[in-house]
């Protein structure tokens, strides 16, 4: 769907001055805007019946929130009502130099994991295009900080093939504090599998066995993830 006109809608301009979202970064800071206000500054402009603001609001409310745009993809994204290819590039560019700055926020550049949603960030991008399951490690530090990744397997999930002691190999030849497992689900379907489960109990227990805390299991669709953790299953 391409860009349309703005004719009988709303623009920022529109709005009282003190209301608009760039001057009122300008007077208080880019910290003080709620996020509608920030994607009203990237889109500039509304739509009919909607100024940029509550344009903004409703593709955060559509794509659950800011983490939503980085999983949504450029395709989905210019589908939305308002959208169209050039919004949608400057909405995905946005997201993409946010995530690059939080990750290179160290000294060293090493991205700092302190959410499911980070962690996520951090391998769907490779995982959610592959044919088959891939199951890679994040080696953390004892600041969350990202030492690198491992892929441990490639194929069907499944207790008796995945090697617990696979998983944490490199984790103690790097001296890592902490790990946390992800795989793909190639259907695109990111519900957990009682084979998903299973494999989670597994890897927690011999995680505490070695001192090493499994802090988290990923599971990736298509543009999409559920946490383990947060489901609360693998983890009693």
């Amino acid at each position: 769907m391409g860009e349309r006109k703005n004719e009988g809608g709303y623009r920022i301009t529109d709005l009282a001055t003190s209301e608009r979202p760039r001057e009122r970064l300008a007077s208080l800071g880019a910290p003080m805007l709620s996020d509608a206000e920030l994607v009203a500054i990237l889109l500039g402009s509304g739509v009919a019946g909607l100024n940029a603001v509550q344009l903004g609001q409703r593709i955060l409310l559509d794509v659950k929130g800011p983490a939503g745009l980085h999983r949504i993809s450029y395709e989905e994204l210019c589908a939305r009502r308002g959208l169209g290819p050039a919004k949608a590039a400057q909405l995905k560019a946005a997201i993409e130099l946010g995530r690059r700055a939080a990750a290179r926020a160290e000294p060293d550049g090493r991205m700092i994991i302190q959410s499911p949603e980070d962690a996520a960030a951090a391998v769907e991008h490779e995982l959610w295009p592959l044919e088959q399951e891939s199951f890679r490690v994040l080696l953390l530090d004892t600041r969350n900080r990202l030492i690198r990744t491992v892929e441990v397997y490639r194929g069907s999930l499944n207790t008796s093939l995945i090697r617990v002691g696979e998983v944490f190999r490199e984790a103690v030849r790097a001296n890592a504090a902490a790990v946390i497992i992800a795989h793909n689900h190639p259907s695109g379907d990111p519900t957990p599998s009682p084979e998903d489960v299973a494999v989670t109990r597994a890897i927690v227990e011999a995680g505490r066995l070695l001192d090493i805390e499994v802090l988290d299991h990923l599971v990736i669709g298509k543009n999409c993830h559920i946490s383990l953790k947060t489901k609360g299953v693998g983890f009693g």
